[in-house]
């Protein structure tokens, strides 16, 4: 009895290729959330350069958001070097916390629970 052995190789489409293999694309943003985006970075650039003139060890602001479920989903949070200049700046997080709040309502937007919003951490926007 013979066996008889066929190769076979399938050429997936190159779509369905980048599709798995590559990040998913961010979808465009609407007019609203374009408005939204540039009043966060906007905030976000303000405070980070206050941030960095006060807080010693302050490396870089950052924040995520999902613009659908704006404002309640804003992070923004505050990178520092090490655990200690993490621990010294602690005290201080309330008072950055009323910042923000303040400078989002000065934009026309309220932060419901402002605690939620801004944190400190050690973490980059890519850990």
């Amino acid at each position: 009895m013979a066996i008889l052995f066929t190769s076979y190789s399938y050429n997936p489409p190159l779509s369905l290729y980048l599709a798995v293999n590559l990040e998913h694309p961010m979808k465009k943003l609407s007019k609203v959330q374009q408005k939204q985006q540039a009043l966060v970075l906007s905030v976000a650039d303000m405070l980070e350069e206050q941030a960095r003139s006060e807080l010693s060890g302050m490396l870089q602001c950052w924040y995520d958001v999902e613009y659908h479920l704006f404002p309640s989903s804003l992070l923004l949070c505050f990178q520092f070097e090490d655990e200690q200049t993490l621990e010294a700046a602690k005290p201080d997080l309330l008072k950055w916390q009323k910042r923000l709040s303040a400078a989002m309502l000065k934009k026309g937007v309220i932060l419901k629970d402002m605690r939620k919003h801004l944190t400190f951490t050690l973490l980059g926007p890519d850990d």
